[in-house]
């Protein structure tokens, strides 16, 4: 499942981020990492962009990145 599909209020833990190079990296620079939890704290009502708590701070996800972020 990726962070895309999870609905609002879950909190997931990060098992995978797909992608490769600078997309990769920018989402690892931002805190997420492999067994992070995240949680989803809100989605926008066209689903873009997606708002999580990761590591004590919000952060804004685009629909594109949240869709390479794998979570169980």
């Amino acid at each position: 499942m990726t962070l895309k599909t999870v609905k609002v209020g879950s909190t997931v833990k990060v098992t995978k981020i797909n992608g490769s190079g600078p997309v990769k990296r920018r989402i690892m620079d931002m805190g997420i990492t492999k067994g992070v939890e995240l949680y989803i704290r809100k989605v926008a009502p066209l689903g873009d962009p997606v708002e999580v708590t990761v590591r004590g701070y919000e952060l804004s996800l685009r629909k594109q990145d949240a869709e390479i972020i794998e979570v169980e």
